[in-house]
Protein backbone atom coordinates (compact mmCIF):
# COMPACT_ATOMS: atom_id res chain seq x y z
CA UNK A 1 0.00 0.00 0.00
CA UNK A 2 0.86 3.47 -0.71
CA UNK A 3 0.30 5.65 2.15
CA UNK A 4 -0.97 9.14 2.05
CA UNK A 5 2.05 10.63 3.53
CA UNK A 6 4.06 9.29 0.80
CA UNK A 7 1.99 10.61 -1.94
CA UNK A 8 2.02 13.77 -0.32
CA UNK A 9 6.07 13.42 -0.53
CA UNK A 10 5.63 12.43 -4.39
CA UNK A 11 3.51 15.47 -5.07
CA UNK A 12 5.84 17.90 -3.26
CA UNK A 13 9.15 16.34 -5.25
CA UNK A 14 6.70 16.90 -8.63
CA UNK A 15 6.43 20.31 -7.26
CA UNK A 16 10.15 20.84 -6.84
CA UNK A 17 10.89 19.23 -9.80
CA UNK A 18 7.97 21.88 -11.84
CA UNK A 19 10.21 25.04 -11.08
CA UNK A 20 13.53 23.60 -11.25
CA UNK A 21 15.96 25.60 -13.30
CA UNK A 22 13.08 28.38 -13.28
CA UNK A 23 14.53 30.28 -9.91
CA UNK A 24 17.61 32.05 -9.38
CA UNK A 25 20.37 30.14 -7.69
CA UNK A 26 19.86 32.00 -4.25
CA UNK A 27 16.41 31.31 -3.73
CA UNK A 28 13.98 28.10 -2.76
CA UNK A 29 11.00 27.09 -2.40
CA UNK A 30 9.13 26.13 1.16
CA UNK A 31 5.67 24.47 1.50
CA UNK A 32 2.64 26.45 2.97
CA UNK A 33 -0.26 24.64 2.34
CA UNK A 34 -1.42 21.24 1.14
CA UNK A 35 -4.96 19.83 0.17
CA UNK A 36 -5.10 16.37 -1.08
CA UNK A 37 -7.61 14.22 -1.93
CA UNK A 38 -6.68 10.49 -1.36
CA UNK A 39 -8.85 8.81 -4.28
CA UNK A 40 -7.80 4.67 -4.21
CA UNK A 41 -5.19 2.40 -2.67
CA UNK A 42 -2.26 1.07 -4.90
CA UNK A 43 -0.99 -2.18 -4.70
CA UNK A 44 2.41 -3.66 -3.57
CA UNK A 45 4.96 -2.74 -6.43
CA UNK A 46 2.72 -1.22 -8.66
CA UNK A 47 3.96 1.90 -10.43
CA UNK A 48 2.61 5.26 -10.10
CA UNK A 49 3.14 8.69 -11.18
CA UNK A 50 3.00 12.14 -9.76
CA UNK A 51 2.14 15.24 -11.84
CA UNK A 52 2.43 18.80 -10.79
CA UNK A 53 1.39 21.67 -12.49
CA UNK A 54 2.19 25.26 -11.88
CA UNK A 55 -1.47 27.09 -11.78
CA UNK A 56 -0.94 30.15 -10.37
CA UNK A 57 1.91 32.37 -9.55
CA UNK A 58 0.85 35.85 -6.99
CA UNK A 59 4.52 37.04 -6.47
CA UNK A 60 6.36 34.79 -4.30
CA UNK A 61 3.51 32.55 -3.58
CA UNK A 62 2.98 29.32 -6.05
CA UNK A 63 0.21 26.96 -6.49
CA UNK A 64 0.36 23.73 -8.14
CA UNK A 65 -2.11 21.50 -8.97
CA UNK A 66 -0.78 18.33 -8.56
CA UNK A 67 -2.46 14.83 -8.85
CA UNK A 68 -0.75 10.79 -9.08
CA UNK A 69 -2.36 8.17 -11.32
CA UNK A 70 -1.70 4.45 -11.48
CA UNK A 71 -1.48 1.90 -14.58
CA UNK A 72 -3.70 2.74 -17.23
CA UNK A 73 -3.79 6.37 -15.96
CA UNK A 74 -6.47 5.48 -13.07
CA UNK A 75 -6.44 8.51 -11.02
CA UNK A 76 -5.07 7.80 -6.73
CA UNK A 77 -4.51 10.89 -5.58
CA UNK A 78 -5.06 14.97 -6.65
CA UNK A 79 -4.58 18.06 -4.94
CA UNK A 80 -2.73 21.58 -4.84
CA UNK A 81 0.18 22.52 -3.31
CA UNK A 82 0.87 25.98 -2.46
CA UNK A 83 4.78 27.28 -1.65
CA UNK A 84 6.17 30.32 -1.18
CA UNK A 85 9.90 31.67 -2.66
CA UNK A 86 12.04 32.42 -0.07
CA UNK A 87 15.98 33.85 -0.25
CA UNK A 88 18.17 30.41 0.31
CA UNK A 89 20.81 31.50 2.70
CA UNK A 90 18.19 33.44 4.59
CA UNK A 91 16.14 30.06 5.16
CA UNK A 92 19.24 27.94 6.05
CA UNK A 93 20.20 30.01 8.62
CA UNK A 94 17.04 30.18 10.41
CA UNK A 95 16.81 26.81 11.23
Amino acid sequence: MLATPRLLALCEEAAVMAIAGSLDASATSVGTRVEMEHLAATGVGETVKAVAELAEVDGRRLIFDVSVSGAGESPIARGRIHRVVVDRARFLRAR
